[in-house]
């Protein structure tokens, strides 16, 4: 069964940095994508930033040129560098894997992530 878990959340003040981590287990194969998604109180779950196996990213335009996104695939690890924190990016942070030949994606618990102003 996969299992993703994250870590690295936190309370930093706005303009901070923060590293999210997430690493998957329970399965020998490796996802096609992995990426982060993020749920603001009262707001639905939002795509935040994606890397497919090959490296290839792609970011919403309110975190693009302050977040990076990158993995390490013997490890199944996926990683968020997160920079020039806004109070607005204030979420719980979910990592997300996609095996696209079995046609199935995984959420983990979530990471707190607080940016006060």
């Amino acid at each position: 069964q996969v299992q993703l878990a994250e870590s690295g959340g936190g309370l930093v003040q706005a303009g901070g940095s923060l590293r999210l981590s997430c690493v998957a287990s329970g399965t020998i194969f490796s996802f096609d994508t992995m990426g982060w998604y993020r749920q603001a109180p009262g707001n639905q779950r939002e795509l935040v930033a994606t890397i497919t196996r090959g490296g290839s990213t792609n970011y919403i335009d309110a975190v693009n040129g302050r977040f990076t996104i990158s993995r390490y695939n013997a490890k199944n690890t996926v990683y968020l560098q997160m920079g020039s924190l806004k109070p607005e990016d204030t979420a719980v942070y979910y990592c997300n894997a996609v095996i696209n030949s079995f046609g199935k994606n995984w959420f983990g618990q979530g990471t707190q992530v607080t940016v006060s102003s």
